[in-house]
């Protein structure tokens, strides 16, 4: 039996009342399972939907939720010892903090997950000394998109480089002016960092660095947000609003050339001709790189099973389930979720499905992973405001950046 509960909790809940709504499970075949609303959540509903199947006798629940709440439900769970779920999904840069405080059960000892997956994602699944604290679901890494026809339309190139970019945008408003032939996502926070993360990897820039200090003083990350703000000539009115929608849509009709940042999932609809004016003509690549080479973005979603879970056997069969080959595959013809497996992205079905594939492959085995530290949400928060501030002009890249590093700084001290 599979029962879904779709929870929101409003900002002014206490814990208390949080607390309420997880009741402590007492050891027997089933599963509860804590999973992202969304695409993901409509992914992961296909395969709880097909385990229930094969197993009829398992009581099922799945909590569908957006990222924050999410977050917040599996750490509440973990440091009340609730012992109420089973199976956790998780954002690749919780694993840290999970990981260290030992909220996440040891998959190699619960029989192990088959790969092999894709460099980056698994790199993110393991714990210090190399085990399989959870395994990745969604090979997510941000992309760079082009239409091909309107570069070739005006004789440029597909760019390479940072700098290549700033010039086609250049030539592509000379070309036709009052156009605005490149965007991102603009919106303060994760978005506009999810945005400005390539650019500064290309430039040889950090945000935090090996030792866990901030590092944007540095000459390579103001080169870095220099660049990203002079890009602001080619962009649309108004692109500090712009979020995922915006940016899916200018590409789908033909409006923008160049999105800096584009995720796979965003893909699905780029060669439906009932609402894409651009069917075959934009290819998705890896991002630039500058004085270094490509740094796209790594974004993976995963799959683990709570360290205090009383059914941490059926939950560990239920992720390798999942993450088979077979059900891998089939998420991605009827979701578009990204697999993790290597072996998918030269499958011929999916090839033929994702034409990118190939593409995104390489974009995965070059993927970065976001600073491993535990303070990220915070730390991204102030980048991100920083980010726009400077983007809009309310400040020069040298201010933002100094004042993100002093906040960065701090957060990182306590």
């Amino acid at each position: 039996m599979i029962s879904l509960r779709r929870t929101f909790f409003a900002a002014g809940f206490t814990a208390g009342l949080l607390l309420a709504a997880i009741a402590p499970a007492a050891a027997q075949d089933r599963l509860v399972i804590a999973g992202r609303d969304a695409a993901f959540g409509t992914a992961l509903a296909s395969m709880v939907t097909a385990y229930q199947a094969l197993n009829p006798t398992v009581r099922i629940e799945r909590l569908e939720l957006p990222g924050g709440q999410l977050y917040e439900r599996i750490a509440l769970n973990a440091r009340e010892r609730a012992r109420a779920l089973d199976v956790l999904m998780l954002d690749d840069i919780w694993a840290p903090e999970f990981m260290a405080n030992g909220w996440l059960a040891n998959l190699d000892q619960l029989g192990g997950v088959q790969g092999p997956f894709v460099r980056s994602a698994d790199a993110v699944s393991r714990g210090p000394a190399g085990q399989m604290l959870a395994a990745p679901m969604v090979g997510n890494v941000a992309m760079f998109a082009f239409n091909a026809e309107i570069l070739a339309r005006h004789n440029i190139a597909p760019p390479t480089t940072w700098t290549q970019v700033a010039a086609a945008g250049r030539a592509l408003q000379q070309a036709e002016p009052g156009s605005t032939p490149i965007a991102f996502r603009g919106v303060r926070g994760n978005p506009i960092v999810t945005g400005f993360i390539p650019v500064l990897g290309a430039f040889g820039g950090e945000i935090v660095n090996a030792q866990g200090r901030a590092a944007l003083d540095s000459p390579q990350a103001l080169a870095a947000l220099q660049y990203f703000v002079s890009l602001r000539p080619y962009l649309p009115r108004g692109v500090e609003t712009w979020n995922a929608n915006e940016v899916r849509q200018a590409i789908e009709q033909g409006r923008i050339a160049i999105a800096l940042e584009f995720w796979p999932g965003w893909a699905g609809t780029l060669d439906d001709a009932s609402r894409s004016r651009v069917v075959g003509r934009v290819n998705l690549v890896s991002p630039p790189g500058e004085t270094r080479g490509p740094a796209p973005m790594l974004g993976a979603w995963m799959l683990g099973v709570a360290a205090d879970s009383p059914n941490a056997a059926r939950a560990a069969d239920f992720i390798r389930f999942v993450l088979s080959a077979e059900n891998q595959k089939r998420m991605a013809i009827e979701t578009g979720n990204p697999p993790t497996l290597t072996a998918l992205y030269s499958d011929p079905d999916l090839v033929q499905r994702f034409r990118w594939f190939p593409a995104q492959l390489a974009a995965l085995e070059a993927a970065q992973p976001r600073p491993r530290i535990t303070q990220w949400n915070r730390v991204e928060s102030i980048l991100g405001e920083q980010l726009q501030i400077a983007l809009i002009g309310q400040a020069s890249p040298q201010e933002a950046l100094a004042e993100a590093n002093r906040q960065i700084a701090r957060a990182m001290a306590r």
